[in-house]
């Protein structure tokens, strides 16, 4: 008999009230602890594995992120810079990436990649730490009449092709470094750590 006094209308606007508010008091609990997965910026300069997403890296392009306090470049290389690599040989110091410190042994090859057309690259010269430029186009430049493509550096006037390799002559004694890092998937590069079957990070 006692029921016959409760207003049902009002008993379930307070039950799904009171489930909104919970829904939400839930969400906002939750960002925090989402949060506490992606690496604090103390914890990526002390080498933290940091992603990469490539889905929209479009050719010629290039994607920075930072590891361990360097800027990382990801380019999406067209075929026509990948067929060039060759023909720059005589004019690299080290074409063979012989230099076993400048990249891990899975990016010493013709490309210096995992996958032929995706570079990634600590965008620091390895001469003085300067920052050189991206040259994409294989056109003359007023550096280099027989430009195929690559990187240079303003500071004292380094240069790399577009795999990173050290041209002769220069002042910069090794080619650009690569990092650690594998494939999550087609799109997402995890930088600072090797691939599965290569072992821990470098």
């Amino acid at each position: 008999m006692a029921e016959q006094g409760v207003d049902k209308g009002r008993r379930r606007f307070l039950t799904v009230s009171t489930a909104i508010v919970g829904g939400v008091g839930g969400v906002f609990a939750a960002v925090p602890f989402v949060k506490s997965w992606t690496p604090s910026a103390k914890a990526q300069m002390a080498g933290a594995p940091v992603l990469a997403d490539i889905s929209k890296l479009e050719m010629n392009q290039r994607l920075t992120t930072q590891w361990r306090g360097k800027p990382i470049w990801i380019i999406k290389r067209p075929q026509e810079a990948l067929d060039a690599l060759k023909s720059l040989n005589d004019r690299l110091r080290d074409p063979d990436s012989a230099n076993l410190e400048q990249q891990p042994a899975y990016a010493q090859n013709a490309y210096r990649s995992i996958r032929p057309e995706i570079l990634v690259l600590e965008g620091v010269c390895t001469h003085l730490g300067c920052a050189p430029m991206h040259y994409p186009q294989m056109v003359p430049q007023g550096f280099d009449a027989e430009w195929k493509g690559g990187f240079y550096c303003p500071c004292h006037q380094s240069r790399f092709d577009s795999a990173g390799r050290v041209y002769q002559g220069v002042p910069a004694p090794t080619n650009l470094r690569v990092p650690p890092y594998h494939f999550l998937s087609d799109d997402l590069i995890e930088i600072g750590v090797n691939p599965p079957e290569q072992g821990a990070a470098a």
